[in-house]
């Protein structure tokens, strides 16, 4: 029997917009019938066949859909989101999930009472070396965690931020925590679990003439298992992206998951277990100007389907992408600017 393809709609037709549409209509069990963005000009992009709307409430009323996804601005997670839910489609938002604790327990109750669901875009948790260390700790042979470093050293310059107004605002972007480094937050907390504490400071060295936000960061954290965690950001690294790493340091091994974009196994000491060889080193979102996390959006689109038609488990429920804010939220709240 053939199966109805689940169908599709996208509000946002910029980079990570135009990622979603590629992987829904390279997906056989998917169909994509319409995005909507204010931007006129990317209407030239939309592929053949996809009806282009101007405005959301329009499309959501025209269009026949069970799925929207967010793929607009920080700011502007929120209300899409909730203008899905009301029209009675699931919603996949991309990160971060929204810019506040309250938004997310907004859009989380919308679900509840539309009988919907959230699916939080974290698409590092599809990494082959995450997932390879996410299996060593649920199998415990790293037995107790004792710190984790993180580091996240990218580049973003001034051609990233002319892209669009909304970047590098505090009311729209929130700041690199939300917009460049929440899947490094996500992915500590997807291996090691959640933070209860955080001390950190923060400052615009190379941006302040473009942002009104924090370039910089440094923090040293407790989680609620005990490890210490450090936790080091820029986008300051000169010229292109540096680095993307976690490294484990265990009771029974020490692990790095490294490389620009969390893309390789970079170093492993392990008492009772080898991990193969992983080093991807084409899967990167490469945007022209700026390259972002892994390009893993086609397991997310596919998960969508999978979690539609009671095949699998849902990878990142909203209670995650709202645990993710929290941090962040914490993460801000107790730094200190220099």
């Amino acid at each position: 029997m053939t199966l109805t393809p689940v169908r599709f709609t996208i509000v946002g037709f910029g980079n990570i917009g135009r990622r979603h549409a590629e992987h829904i209509m390279h997906n056989p069990e998917a169909k994509l019938l319409a995005v909507c963005d204010v931007n006129a000009m990317v209407q030239a992009k939309v592929p053949e066949g996809v009806a282009f709307y101007n405005s959301i409430d329009e499309m959501l009323q025209k269009e026949t859909a069970d799925v929207l996804c967010v793929c607009t601005p920080n700011y502007l997670h929120e209300p899409h989101t909730l203008a899905g839910l009301k029209a009675g489609l699931h919603t996949v938002v991309e990160k971060p999930m929204a810019l506040s604790v309250t938004e997310c327990d907004n859009m989380i109750a919308a679900a509840n009472e539309t009988g919907k669901t959230i699916f939080a875009v974290k698409q590092n948790r599809y990494n082959p070396p995450v997932q390879a260390v996410k299996k060593l700790l649920a199998n415990n042979e790293l037995g107790d965690i004792f710190m984790i470093q993180v580091n996240c050293f990218w580049n973003r310059g001034d051609a990233y931020y002319a892209e669009g107004n909304w970047r590098g605002t505090k009311e729209k972007d929130g700041g690199c925590l939300f917009t460049q480094f929440s899947h490094f937050v996500d992915i500590l907390y997807y291996l090691n679990g959640t933070i209860v504490e955080a001390e950190g400071w923060l400052h615009n060295y190379a941006h302040q003439h473009n942002t009104e936000l924090e370039d910089t960061g440094s923090f040293v954290m407790k989680a609620a298992n005990g490890a210490i965690i450090n936790f080091n950001f820029t986008t300051c690294a000169y010229e292109r992206n540096m680095e993307g790493s976690i490294s484990i340091f265990a009771e029974k091994g020490t692990v790095k998951i490294g490389g620009q974009y969390l893309n390789t196994i970079e170093y492993q000491q392990l008492q009772a277990a080898t991990l193969p060889h992983i080093n991807i080193t084409a899967k990167a979102n490469d945007y022209g100007l700026y390259q972002g996390s892994m390009s893993n959006h086609d397991k997310v689109i596919q998960n969508v389907v999978d979690v539609l038609r009671n095949r699998q488990p849902i990878m990142t429920t909203a209670g995650e992408g709202r645990e993710v804010v929290r941090i962040i939220e914490q993460m801000y709240k107790d730094a200190v600017k220099i």
